[in-house]
């Protein structure tokens, strides 16, 4: 072969790896509606709650090595399929991911046995706004008395304005995570930004958010990638939203007139199917009696926040500490108590009446 010929070898060679590696990297499309809907409509009516076992104050306590807690995790979501839950939605977190990456997807594979043993499957939530800016690892805070999710904290929360190298890191979190689970069964959907804009952020999200959905479709996994709106006043944060989720997900806490009104003025004119990915706040007059009944009849999924009340202390209200701790009257979430005894035996019998679990 001449030295021209083998020239043109290597740099065929060469064009070939690089079309390659980008066709690798090339990101796929968001879901069109009818294979967003062919998706939904191989799948049961779902309805469960938002998932921290009553052991953990936060993400970081339910993730990392020393504080995960399996037998805990076993017992409360035997309490979930008791009346007929289905699925869970669960916060992870990067700096338990940063601090034992191999471990940190083993513990995310025993939970989701844990949950498939008990029927039960699951929404993985990466990105957070809400609450605590501040976090560290090892050991975390105690709660502090009545006050609601007094420990939970955001991911990454302001880490993108102190480290200019951060965003590599949480791109290979975001990567390395779907890669590991992209086939996983056991997953219903990746929620890729919990209520972006939250925390007075608002559109200083839009760049994470972007990236998240970006990184998100270049793995291109088989579950759908949504992020859930929350908040009207955030227009182009919920534009992009809407726009870029294969399912859409959303958040409603108010009463049965105010969350129809969100159902029929926009989020039924995108066409794809609607999963509620956090609802039920007694005294905001968002309950189980006058919401999950009408998500059913709309085959709505339907997913309160909490499930047994422990060191998250969600059964206080957000805006209604009780420094002495004392228990509140109505509850603002959760539906068990630690011994798995229901805090409304009525509404248990409710919940078991739509999941078809009071048949059994």
């Amino acid at each position: 072969m001449n030295k021209i010929n083998h020239r043109l070898v290597v740099l065929l060679v060469i064009a070939l790896i690089i079309t390659s590696t980008a066709a690798a990297q090339k990101e796929r499309a968001v879901w069109s509606k009818e294979k967003a809907n062919a998706w939904y409509a191989k799948l049961p009516w779902m309805a469960g709650a938002d998932f921290l076992p009553s052991t953990a104050i936060n993400q970081l306590e339910m993730w990392q090595a020393e504080s995960f807690d399996s037998v805990t995790i076993d017992r409360e979501l035997g309490f979930a399929k008791s009346i007929g839950m289905n699925v869970m939605r669960v916060y992870l977190h990067h700096l338990a991911w940063q601090a034992d990456q191999a471990g940190f997807k083993k513990r995310m594979n025993s939970y989701l046995s844990i949950a498939n043993k008990h029927s039960i499957t699951t929404i993985f939530v990466f990105f957070d706004d809400c609450w605590n800016e501040t976090y560290a690892p090892g050991k975390q805070p105690l709660p502090k008395p009545g006050i609601h999710n007094s420990g939970w904290v955001r991911d990454p929360g302001k880490l993108t304005d102190m480290d200019l190298s951060a965003d590599h890191m949480l791109e290979k979190y975001v990567k390395d995570i779907l890669t590991a689970f992209k086939k996983d069964k056991r997953i219903l959907l990746w929620d890729v930004y919990n209520e972006p804009g939250n925390s007075g952020y608002g559109n200083k999200s839009m760049p994470l958010l972007q990236k998240v959905f970006s990184w998100g479709r270049t793995i291109n996994p088989d579950q759908p990638l949504s992020a859930g709106v929350w908040d009207l006043r955030l227009k182009e944060l919920n534009q992009f939203q809407l726009e870029n989720s294969d399912v859409i997900t959303y958040h409603n806490y108010m009463n049965e007139k105010e969350h129809l009104k969100w159902i029929d003025s926009f989020l039924v004119k995108t066409g794809k199917p609607l999963i509620c990915t956090e609802y039920m706040a007694r005294t905001r007059g968002s309950r189980f009696d006058n919401i999950m009944p009408l998500l059913k009849e709309r085959k709505i999924a339907a997913i309160n926040w909490g499930l047994v009340s422990g060191k998250s202390n969600t059964i206080y209200a957000w805006d209604t500490p009780m420094p002495e701790g004392s228990e509140p009257k109505i509850w603002f979430h959760d539906i068990f108590r630690k011994d798995g005894t229901p805090y409304s035996e009525e509404e248990v019998r409710l919940i078991k009446s739509l999941t078809g679990k009071g048949n059994n």
